[in-house]
Formats: C-alpha cells, sequence, structure tokens
C-alpha cells in the first residue's frame, strides 16, 4: 500500500474506537468492491494522465454524501499515488480496508482471536470437501456464499473475522478463497510483529509443546512466531513446519520416502 495512505490510516487507528473503525473499513471495502466491478473506474483513478489532486476531486464528486469524510481521506491518499496498473488501486483498497479492519481488532485487543479463528475457519473448511467446494466455486453467486459464511461463523467468532472471511470470498488480492484466508491470517500476525508458522503434527501437541516450539521458532527468527497447528495422522510422526518459504520436515513420511529412494538406487 502507499506509504502516504499508511500513515494516514494508523493515525486514523489511533485516534478511533473499535466500532468507528469497522464502519469505515467497512466503506472502504465498498469502494474496493466497486473498483473491482467498474474497470473504467479503476483506469480513470489511476489514470497518469491526471494529477493527484485531479483524481482526488474525482473521488470526491462520485463518493460524497454516499460515504464518511473520513472515507474519502483515506481513499484520496489512495488515489492520489501513481500506480503501474490500474489493478494496483484495486488491490491497494482491498489492502487499505484490511487494515483498518485488523486496526480495529486491535483497538479492541481481539487480534489474536481473529488470527486464531480465521486459521481454523481454513482447517475446517479444507477438511470438509462439499464446503471447501461450495466456498471455493469462483462461478458461483459470491452474495449466497457470503449468507452461508454468516450462517457458520455469526454469534461464533470475533465481528473482524466474520468480515475477513467473507472478504476471502472475493478473491482478496486476487487469491482463491483458501490462499485468500492464509494471507489474511498472515497479515493479522503481521499486524502483532509476528510470523506465522505452519506446523504439521501426527498427534495434537500439548500446551507445553506448543509453547516450547514457539519460544525455539522466535529464537530462530528473532520475532515472535506464532503456530498453527495442523494434526495429519497421514504423516505417522515427527512434525513438519513451514515459515515463509522455509520448511523444516521431520516427518516420518519424509524419511520414508527417503528410505525407498535410496533402496531403489
Amino acid at each position: 500500500m502507499a506509504s502516504a495512505a499508511t500513515d494516514r490510516l494508523e493515525a486514523f487507528v489511533e485516534g478511533s474506537d473499535a466500532g468507528r473503525l469497522i464502519e469505515v473499513a467497512d466503506e472502504i471495502l465498498a469502494v474496493a468492491d466497486l473498483l473491482r466491478r467498474e474497470p473504467r473506474l479503476r483506469r480513470a483513478l489511476s489514470d497518469p494522465a491526471r494529477d493527484g489532486e485531479q483524481r482526488i476531486e474525482l473521488l470526491k464528486s462520485l463518493l460524497s454524501g454516499k460515504v464518511s469524510d473520513d472515507t474519502i481521506d483515506l481513499v484520496g491518499a489512495l488515489v492520489a499515488e501513481r500506480y503501474s496498473s490500474p489493478v494496483d488501486l484495486l488491490t491497494a483498497a482491498e489492502r487499505l480496508g484490511v487494515d483498518a479492519l485488523l486496526g480495529s481488532a486491535e483497538r479492541a485487543d481481539t487480534l489474536g482471536d481473529v488470527e486464531d479463528e480465521l486459521f481454523r475457519f481454513g482447517q475446517v473448511v479444507d477438511g470438509d470437501n462439499v464446503l471447501a467446494a461450495a466456498l471455493g466455486d469462483p462461478t458461483a453467486e459470491v452474495g449466497r456464499r457470503i449468507e452461508l459464511v454468516k450462517d457458520l461463523l455469526s454469534d461464533k467468532v470475533e465481528p473482524v473475522t466474520l468480515r475477513l472471511a467473507q472478504l476471502a470470498l472475493s478473491g482478496f488480492g486476487g487469491r482463491g478463497f483458501s490462499a485468500s484466508l492464509t494471507r489474511l491470517v498472515e497479515l493479522a500476525a503481521a499486524r502483532r510483529d509476528r510470523s506465522v508458522a505452519y506446523v504439521t503434527t501426527a498427534v495434537p501437541l500439548t500446551d507445553d509443546e506448543e509453547d516450547r516450539l514457539a519460544a525455539r521458532l522466535s529464537e530462530m527468527y528473532g520475532r515472535q512466531v506464532s503456530p498453527k497447528i495442523d494434526v495429519d495422522p497421514r504423516i505417522i510422526g515427527g512434525m513438519r513446519v513451514k515459515v515463509g518459504s522455509d520448511l523444516y520436515d521431520g516427518s516420518v513420511t519424509r524419511r520414508l520416502a527417503e528410505v525407498r529412494t535410496a533402496l531403489s538406487k
């Protein structure tokens, strides 16, 4: 995201309560949805032939009276910047809305809950082929999929978690549903100045084992690491850990594969 918009949003987060941040985030994401549906508008608001002030005035003429002045101010900081393509403006608007939602969770002291709830929801979806197909089908009407997510999550998760899960249905940043959820988990962790470790084990870890693993990974990476545990008996034993592009595979299945490869030579 453009640095001016980032700075302006962070100042807004500091001076606003969680409820107000959710309202503005919803408006920003509504603007992003408009940009997604209207490619001509995307091009106009990112047109390098217009200077930044002209693009801001165009934005105001379209949105004044329809969204709050705070939203116009924040999105205006985006359209004042230059982009290599109109799609980059859409991506920046989506990210601005997500950061406002995460800022709301931060102000409400629920950011860690949002991170964990998004991850667990992703696990539930990935573990149910029918549900994964229903939510991940890009040809299905988004509105119907949103209602399904509401039925599944309403009154069970934080409001910000529900909004982010719904955003994932639209393909956050051009990703598929599952990849969108993963990226949102990572952004929630990054807001807490943490990295995410995706850990696959054959059996559940105890709280003490999970704490020791988190401490060891934090020591290795020089920052706090948030482990996300997936139990998969198919790896037989051991553990597989992925942090960013780093993969540490100590699973029994990996060792057996190495033995089979050695025997076949």
